[in-house]
């Protein structure tokens, strides 16, 4: 779409504003989720490269400059790059104030690259234990369930029967605005071979507890790369990571990172959940128009294919 898919023309001739209805629900909650941030140690680049404590501060940035009412921000795993306790001091110092200004409560999930230890040390303040950090969060009437798909000393995802357990007996009574779900391994096929290999194990037994529950979407991320599928007929939004993106046309025997990074903006609806990708940082403006300037955009557009059709004939 572009500013004159919205222009219309009056009987005289005179390009209008075409403003339809819209028939679009309002979406009931809006979550912000980042994933695969892998923040290092203080004076440390990702890579020699990427300055990931920066590309997450100028997401905070960008978040709380912006007017949008924002329920929850989840941070659904590989928060460090290797589990280190500065690492987290670090994360947890620079997302909190933050949060804290925007109203806004934070919500942390393993990934593969965390450390149950340290992750609860640094960034939950709590003793440093090892058992699997799954706990349900309620924003308003909204469920939001964040599993731990992480095994410790493997890079794959796993859900044990107990934690399948525990998510089927959360899921038993339905919650007013419906639940959404968090966990970090994908359970959805990767285009890059290599991300195969290290997806959720054994998904369909995750898709049997989801299948007729009040999950709306399932929130993961892993695979650096933004991609959608289903899973026990509930949609799964693998988030693109904000450290840097995976190269996703490249050759199928090689695993490819490039440089930029995302993250992603879900809107919870009565009916389903959408979610859109948000790239990182300023972008340069294209348009920006007000409707004042679209009203004379739409006389100079009527203008020249006025022109173009006259020169035709």
């Amino acid at each position: 779409m572009t500013p004159t898919d919205l222009l219309a023309t009056s009987a005289e001739g005179t390009p209008v504003l075409s403003l339809p209805a819209s028939n679009a629900p309002t979406p009931t909650h809006t979550l912000i989720q980042i994933s695969d941030t892998h923040i290092v140690r203080p004076g440390e680049l990702l890579y020699d490269k990427v300055d990931t404590h920066a590309v997450l501060a100028a997401v905070l940035a960008q978040l709380e400059a912006s007017p949008l009412r924002i329920g929850v921000l989840l941070l659904t795993g590989d928060l460090a790059d290797s589990g280190d306790p500065l690492a987290y001091r670090r994360l947890r110092e620079l997302v909190e104030p933050v949060a804290a200004r925007m109203g806004v409560p934070v919500l942390y999930g393993m990934g593969n690259h965390d450390a149950r230890g340290p992750f609860r040390a640094g960034l939950l303040g709590v003793e440093p234990t090892t058992e699997p950090y799954d706990y349900t969060h309620w924003v308003d009437d909204l469920r939001v369930v964040v599993l731990d798909s992480t095994e410790p000393g493997q890079h794959g995802g796993l859900l044990s029967t107990a934690q399948l357990g525990w998510l089927a007996d959360e899921l038993a009574t339905p919650a007013p605005a419906g639940t959404v779900l968090a966990l970090h391994h994908p359970p959805v096929p990767s285009p890059i071979a290599a991300v195969n290999t290290l997806l959720l194990a054994e998904p369909e037994r995750l898709a049997a507890v989801l299948a007729g529950s009040d999950v709306k979407i399932v929130l993961t991320g892993h695979a650096h790369h933004a991609s959608a599928g289903v899973l026990g007929g509930v949609p799964v939004w693998v988030a693109g990571a904000t450290a840097y993106r995976a190269q996703v046309v490249g050759p199928a025997d090689r695993m490819t990172g490039l440089v930029g990074g995302e993250y992603t903006r879900v809107d919870v609806y009565p009916t389903g959940a959408v979610a859109t990708t948000v790239p990182i940082g300023p972008a340069d403006v294209l348009y920006d128009m007000s409707l004042d300037d679209l009203t004379r955009h739409a006389a100079e557009y009527t203008a020249h294919a006025a022109q173009a059709t006259h020169a035709a004939l």
